[in-house]
């Protein structure tokens, strides 16, 4: 371990270039330690991870065996995760008097008002302008989808991002690149909580086996990953975790195996990561991927974390419900396979034991052809779904040979729509089909009102899901001019 187990017990980071140390509480987030240590730059805004303000550069592995660098809501990520790592702040990318390329378009171009947003903006964007194939597909604007600006506008912001060159080559930080990301570093931090006296400790263990073992001795630990459903917790309701087991870089929970009857993702990837590996080799993966959270938030959260909570409104369990996923989840009993459609059991619960972990999901193979992923919410990104539905439907000879729906945000847990499902296998994949089973689409699940939609108007988006979904598939090579008639 990287620390004594004791209470004074500290963490080492590299910041900017030097090394420092925290020893505070160990539910104290990056932002709040970093602007301790008088690098005020990030800022609190909605201290949810919706706003950017807080954003700062972590150094990530890329799977070219290289660094990547890459933004993150530090508001949201425990300091002790950043044990052993590197950060690279707005202060921090300056060359002494001379402002770097993203602070100079920014500057230049008028992206900045207040300033309050300005230097997240600056940290997603320059994680952008350092990443590694940019110089092939242009600058990604989705990559500041999770910063928010309230009186500049976004046209001199986009502007500043578009006007931007490549790295000099003798840009320090895109020579970093060449170089591998720190490992992670196993780490068993204790402090007092000041105000409580209360003794926490967080531990990042370097094996599943290390993992399992502190979980079955205490079943009552907090896990995370990513932290940002915890770090919201954290922040907004003043939740505190005595004991705190992180799993984000435990590496037999994390990459991609690929077998001839599934694909194996590992549960601590974070869904940026799955993302690009993946490379749209998941086709409804990959429509899921950009509508969920924005870059800031993928770059943080994990699949496995996603599956977790066990909430009836995370985005990836109706898109896995339609691959017909399956959970791995280990102990010191070893591993269990449980299909995704038997895990949840009631609102925010599973059958998952408490001495368990998530430690990868499976999708079956072959995929089938059509799929969909459609997001209903107040904001187009960066937003909560009110309903999703996952769509994976086989059509042979102008019949449903398979449909596979997941959803989300209509009942208790994540659910399959069984009903319709029986009601469109074997039957043509016609326009008539779809009103017929529409119908059964719209009386699945248990919708409710509440705060972002009516029962009702749930019902309704479930209705015309379906005749959505069909309507994207007209052009698709599996439906003629023929079975669409």
């Amino acid at each position: 371990m990287s620390a004594a187990t004791t209470d004074q017990s500290t963490a080492e980071v590299t910041i900017n270039g030097t090394v420092r140390e925290f020893d505070g509480p160990p539910h104290t987030n990056a932002l709040d330690f970093l602007r301790g240590q008088g690098l005020t730059g990030a800022k609190e805004g909605c201290a949810e991870g919706e706003c950017g303000a807080c954003a700062i550069m972590v150094a990530r592995p890329d799977e070219s065996g290289g660094t990547r660098w890459t933004s993150v809501n530090s508001c949201l990520l425990p300091a002790a995760a950043l044990d052993g790592g590197e950060v690279v702040t707005s202060e921090g990318l300056a060359d002494g008097d001379s402002v770097h390329p993203v602070q100079e378009e920014m500057a230049v171009r008028g992206g900045s008002q207040c300033g309050y947003c300005t230097p997240g903006f600056i940290s997603s964007m320059a994680a952008e302008y350092y990443r590694p194939d940019r110089c092939e597909d242009g600058f990604d604007l989705h990559s500041l989808s999770g910063n928010l600006c309230r009186c500049t506008g976004y046209r001199p912001i986009r502007d500043a991002a578009n006007a931007l060159g490549q790295p000099a080559a003798d840009d320090p930080l895109a020579a970093r690149r060449d170089r591998p990301a720190p490992s992670a570093r196993a780490t068993d931090y204790q402090r007092a909580d000041t105000a409580t006296g209360t003794i926490g400790r967080y531990r990042r263990p370097s094996t599943l086996a290390e993992a399992a073992s502190i979980l079955s001795s205490d079943p009552e630990v907090t896990v995370v990953a990513g932290a940002t459903d915890w770090g919201v917790e954290v922040n907004i309701k003043g939740a505190r975790g005595k004991n705190i087991l992180a799993v984000d870089r435990i590496e037999e929970m994390r990459g991609i195996r690929r077998t001839e009857s599934f694909v194996e993702l590992g549960a601590s990837h974070t869904l940026s990561e799955l993302e690009r590996e993946l490379s749209g080799s998941i086709p409804l993966l990959s429509k899921l991927f950009p509508q969920f959270a924005s870059r800031l938030i993928r770059n943080g959260a994990t699949i496995g974390g996603n599956l977790g909570t066990g909430s009836p409104i995370g985005d990836t369990p109706p898109a896995l419900l339609a691959l017909e996923a399956e959970l791995v989840l280990t102990s010191v009993r070893g591993p269990r396979t449980v299909a995704l459609a038997d895990y949840f059991t009631g609102y925010r619960q599973t059958v998952r034991e408490v001495d368990e972990l998530i430690t990868a999901i499976r999708i079956p193979l072959p995929l089938s052809p059509l799929t969909s992923f459609q997001k209903i919410a107040k904001r187009r990104f960066d937003d909560i779904s009110s309903v999703a539905i996952g769509y994976a439907v086989d059509i042979q000879d102008g019949v449903i040979a398979k449909a596979r729906i997941g959803l989300g945000g209509v009942a208790a847990t994540p659910l399959r729509a069984t009903a319709t499902e029986a009601l469109l296998e074997g039957r043509p994949w016609t326009l008539e089909t779809v009103h017929a089973a529409a119908e059964t689409l719209a009386a699945e699940g248990t919708p409710m009102d509440d705060h972002r939609a009516s029962a009702k108007y749930r019902t309704a988006m479930l209705r015309s899901s379906l005749e959505r979904f069909y309507a994207e598939q007209l052009g698709h090579p599996a439906v003629t001019s023929k079975e669409v008639q």
